[in-house]
């Protein structure tokens, strides 16, 4: 199987990005979401359009990531699903999700989840900026280099 990009597209800021990357080296794309997005006319990017059942992208985007597959999302529940099919799994923000981190980090979702159901006010996450961007376009390029060799 060749190298493909699978992207959890809903709220994912780096779309762009991320077409432009797989024109340049050639990698498919699919853009998964429970409703219509626009996509560019190119041969290279395609549209899964799943049911609004609940997970229904996740379930989805999971049941194709292999370990040719660079999965792009900011669910950290979907990011373990994937990482144990042995996918590449980056953030919109670049940062890559890892088999040594992901355990933590869903220990962390699980006590903030529990924080806001408990009425305490928190933070979200920080404002996505240039430099999320560009973190994102080197880490997305290295995971491609590293797969296609």
């Amino acid at each position: 199987m060749s190298v493909q990009i699978l992207v959890d597209a809903d709220a994912c800021p780096v779309k762009d990005e991320i077409y432009k990357v797989a024109w340049r080296r050639e990698i498919p794309v699919t853009i998964v979401a429970n409703s219509f997005i626009r996509i560019p006319d190119h041969p290279l990017i395609q549209r899964e359009v799943v049911s609004d059942g609940f997970d229904a992208a996740d379930d989805w985007i999971a049941e194709r990531a292999g370990a040719r597959t660079v999965v792009v999302t900011a669910d950290i529940l979907l990011a373990d699903r994937c990482l144990r099919a042995g996918a590449t799994v980056l953030a919109p923000t670049g940062k890559a999700f890892t088999s040594n981190s992901i355990g933590a980090q869903i220990a962390t979702r699980a006590i903030m989840a529990d924080l806001r159901a408990g009425g305490d006010q928190l933070g979200g996450p920080a404002p996505f900026g240039k430099t999320d961007r560009s973190n994102f376009l080197q880490a997305l390029d290295q995971a491609l280099v590293r797969l296609s060799r």
